[in-house]
């Protein structure tokens, strides 16, 4: 007679575990403390799967998979490929979430899982082994170099601003020219200054990679720190949550005139879906509608690579690793510096010669 199989539940042990992080108690493969946005993360996989589990009347349960009969380990096998089809299956089709977050939710639960059998010794099997993290690639908005410049220089738009949107503005164009991450950009303190040999510079050591930036501030950058400076004790630009400045911002860009419409797609199941502002209506988005504090970082990268600069350089400034796959997916090339590299190749086979005559027969 086949040995009982010993049962967990799985989404009491994900809470335990979510609450240990929040503590600190478990550690990553670095020795350093989970990150608040990772561990906010795990918290919506959690209520994700409360909802699923409860609208389709689904039990997540984990078994102990040591010494199963052949049986068992079958049957172990067909009840994980049915909750990863089912899950999937809710996620895309209940709740319309895209490739991306689908694939960012089964990495989680199959790191969690890993968790479960690397740190608590459980052994509750590989199937999740299988588990398919699907992702796509977002269609990225960045300012051009040209819009920049205007966003920098105008005067008389700009005096048609409220006084929080002038701030904004103000934000922005300082994050579109020193490529930080947003956590970053907001932490900057009048401590992250450094002065040398009369130049002014932002040195900072990012809480994602803890890695260190120094960069050197144009002059209009350096205006906007100073028209801070009595206003904000140890700040150095205005402050501002992430969901403010993405309302703001795009109120920002609508003044200036950046309205064009643009189309988006995104990718459920590999297959491209158009996404459209308003659903019933299938109207479009506007250039202003999809810049997002997201757009400061890509910007300062692609004008920097845009404006001639190498890779390399601009790697060290945006703190990203040689081998960054991010790296390459903020790059976003402006149109003019395409049409550069093309004139310039062009310009190169228009001065190609033969060396010889050829013959005619």
């Amino acid at each position: 007679m086949p040995k009982k199989v010993i049962e967990f539940a799985l989404i009491p042990l994900l809470h335990k575990f979510i609450n240990e992080a929040k503590k600190g108690k478990y550690l990553q493969k670095n020795g350093k403390k989970i990150k608040s946005d990772s561990i906010e993360n795990y918290f919506y996989l959690e209520q994700l799967l409360i909802k699923f589990s409860e609208e389709k009347v689904f039990h997540i349960r984990l078994r102990n998979s040591v010494n199963l009969t052949k049986k068992q380990f079958e049957d172990e096998q067909k009840y994980w490929k049915n909750f990863y089809h089912s899950f999937t299956s809710y996620l895309y089709d209940d709740l319309k979430h895209f490739d991306n977050y689908v694939g960012r939710l089964m990495k989680l639960l199959r790191s969690f899982l890993n968790y479960l059998i690397a740190e608590k010794g459980m052994n509750i099997g590989f199937f999740h082994k299988k588990f398919y993290a699907p992702s796509e690639d977002v269609e990225i908005v960045v300012l051009s170099s040209e819009r920049l410049n205007y966003l920098i220089y105008d005067e008389t738009l700009e005096k048609q601003l409220t006084p929080d949107l002038i701030k904004v503005k103000d934000v922005f164009v300082f994050g579109c020219s020193v490529a930080l991450r947003f956590s970053d950009l907001m932490a900057l303190k009048k401590t992250n200054l450094e002065t040398i040999n009369q130049r002014m510079y932002i040195k900072i050591q990012s809480q994602k990679t803890q890695t260190y930036t120094r960069v050197k501030l144009p002059e209009y950058a350096i205006k906007i720190i100073k028209k801070y400076e009595k206003q904000y004790t140890h700040k150095l630009i205005p402050d501002f949550t992430k969901a403010f400045l993405n309302k703001k911002i795009k109120l920002v860009m609508s003044h200036y005139g950046f309205t064009e419409p643009i189309a988006r797609t995104r990718q459920r199941r590999g297959i491209p879906v158009i996404v459209y502002k308003d659903k019933e209506a299938k109207s479009t988005f506007k250039f202003c509608d999809a810049v997002t504090t997201h757009t400061m970082r890509r910007s300062a990268i692609t004008t920097l690579l845009s404006l001639g600069m190498n890779e390399q350089m601009v790697r060290q400034i945006s703190g990203h690793a040689a081998n960054s796959k991010d790296f390459y997916r903020y790059v976003a090339f402006a149109q003019t510096y395409i049409d550069t590299e093309i004139d310039n190749v062009h310009e190169k086979l228009d001065k190609k010669r033969l060396e010889f005559e050829p013959k005619i027969v």
